[in-house]
């Protein structure tokens, strides 16, 4: 199932007093970037949370907040970073004295600042705070890839019917490209009956003109081509795994095969076509970058 890059998901989970909340949200990105943000006093769970995010998203910007309360009334305990508090109080000093302004710094200015006192609770478990996370964090996440996956069936549709319209045009192409040499071929012979004021000149000469000039304007292979590229697009989109890179790849081809139509086509209702095939490729190619 094809699946945005854009979403949002939250979830919560409260076991015995001890509450977790977990927010995502997600945009298009090339790679996968996950950043974190979690209490620093459960931050060793960070990495287990980075392992299962990996598990539901393989490319995106993923950015991830998580709240922790505690109400259990378990007995904490309160520590003082005795260095952190020294560094922000030479940092402060170094305020006053440089800068020349007033001197304000107190027991609660410090105390309030951040991680100078830590609380930590006495016997807490990192299983049993990991099995409450995870809980919020599946949730979140559920909520997420539903969002991910109704707004990349809604891309899927729209990138169907813009498939269907190149192909289309497509079809209008390939009906019309024999007539380009008939065509070459009859205002050959009525310029050089103009030039040469006669009935018809050496109509070896034209032939080999011809050859020559059908040659260069043959764009049966392109037409080929860009047949193969709608149906893989198709088929990709059908496919039960990640697949926004190889449907950026297949626009790309797409693209490079219509340019060469456009500049090996001489006629202008060939040229029209392709225009309007381009324009439909470069929106299918804004909407692919949105897709995982």
């Amino acid at each position: 199932m094809i699946r945005s890059m854009t979403g949002f998901g939250k979830g919560d989970f409260n076991e015995e007093g001890k509450f977790f909340t977990v927010e995502i949200r997600t945009t298009n990105h090339r790679y996968n970037d996950i950043s974190v943000k979690i209490p620093r006093q459960v931050s060793y769970l960070e990495d287990k949370v980075r392992d299962v995010v990996l598990q539901y998203m393989s490319r995106g910007k993923i950015e991830i907040f998580i709240t922790y309360e505690d109400y259990s009334g378990s007995i904490k305990n309160v520590f003082i970073d005795e260095g952190l508090a020294e560094a922000y109080i030479k940092a402060a000093e170094t305020i006053r004295n440089k800068f020349d302004v007033m001197d304000d710094i107190t027991v609660s200015f410090i105390a309030k600042l951040p991680d100078v006192i830590k609380i930590t609770n006495e016997n807490e478990s990192e299983e049993e705070l990991w099995s409450i996370l995870k809980k919020a964090l599946d949730a979140a996440l559920g909520n997420l890839i539903a969002m991910r996956e109704k707004e990349g069936e809604r891309l899927a549709e729209d990138l169907i019917e813009r498939i269907d319209f190149v192909g289309e045009r497509l079809k209008e192409i390939e009906i019309r490209a024999p007539e380009v040499v008939k065509e070459y071929k009859k205002k050959l012979e009525n310029r050089i009956k103009e030039l040469l004021e006669q009935e018809i000149p050496d109509e070896n000469r034209i032939n080999m003109e011809v050859v020559l000039f059908a040659d260069k304007c043959n764009i049966n292979e392109e037409i080929v081509r860009l047949k193969s590229h709608i149906a893989q697009m198709k088929e990709t989109l059908q496919l039960q795994e990640p697949v926004g890179k190889k449907l950026d790849f297949l626009v790309q081809e797409m693209l490079r095969e219509v340019n060469t139509i456009g500049s090996k086509a001489n006629n202008l209702v060939i040229i029209k076509e392709v225009l309007a095939i381009k324009h439909e490729i470069e929106k299918m190619r804004e909407q692919i970058q949105n897709i995982e």
